[in-house]
């Protein structure tokens, strides 16, 4: 009999799977194979959370461990049926940008509640995995009180842009505002998550980018 955790990544996998932009990536057994982009992005996802919480020299007893059902489950959704909201129903300003980004958090957490929900979670359970799909308790931090789990599904997120998008985000942009990003980005990361993205392979220009973000 499955668990409500079971039943709910099923679920979130189930519309991941339902993007209709596909991308050649490696399959389970390593091939290359076509997978919908969302799935893809969201076994990145659990990847490199798998790595955050890896034991560290340098990550602080509160990073390390394992993770939680509720954030695993909200590393998964991150994305979920993200396609359905384009940015180019927004308009294309800053303030275009972030109510487009408010508004997927706000869906996506609502989406993710629901499968938890229909899956057996309790009523807490759910809105705890809604409450990280929205970053909740993330802008503590700048205090130092950041929701731990909330700091290292942020952290996955940036070692997914890194690692997954930076290379073609990089060309659309001049040099200034791709390094004022990368600063940003990193400015939002934890030690561990710092540790982990100065491992990232990168190509020439992308790591050349990285070293002036970081003053090196």
């Amino acid at each position: 009999m499955s668990t409500p955790y079971e039943k709910a990544l099923a679920a979130i996998d189930a519309a991941h799977a339902l993007d209709p932009k596909k991308i050649k990536a490696a399959g389970p057994a390593g091939a290359e194979e076509e997978v919908p982009y969302e799935l893809h992005y969201a076994n990145k996802m659990t990847a490199y959370l798998d790595k955050h919480i890896s034991s560290s020299t340098s990550a602080s007893s509160s990073d390390a461990g394992a993770a939680s059902e509720a954030l695993r489950l909200a590393v998964r959704a991150q994305h979920l049926r993200r396609w359905e909201v384009p940015r180019d129903g927004y308009p294309a300003t800053k303030a275009g940008y972030h109510g487009w980004r408010n508004a997927l958090k706000k869906r996506q957490a609502e989406l993710a509640r629901g499968m938890c929900a229909e899956a057996g979670y309790g009523e807490a359970e759910a809105e705890r995995v809604a409450a990280l799909v929205r970053k909740d308790g993330l802008l503590a931090g700048k205090g130092g009180g950041a929701d731990p789990e909330t700091q290292v599904l942020e952290d996955v997120a940036c070692l997914v842009f890194l690692d997954d998008q930076f290379e073609e985000f990089e060309r659309g942009y001049d040099e200034e505002k791709v390094v004022a990003i990368l600063r940003k980005t990193w400015g939002k990361m934890s030690e561990r998550g710092h540790e982990l993205a100065l491992q990232i392979p990168m190509g020439e220009r992308p790591l050349e980018l990285v070293k002036k973000a970081l003053g090196g």
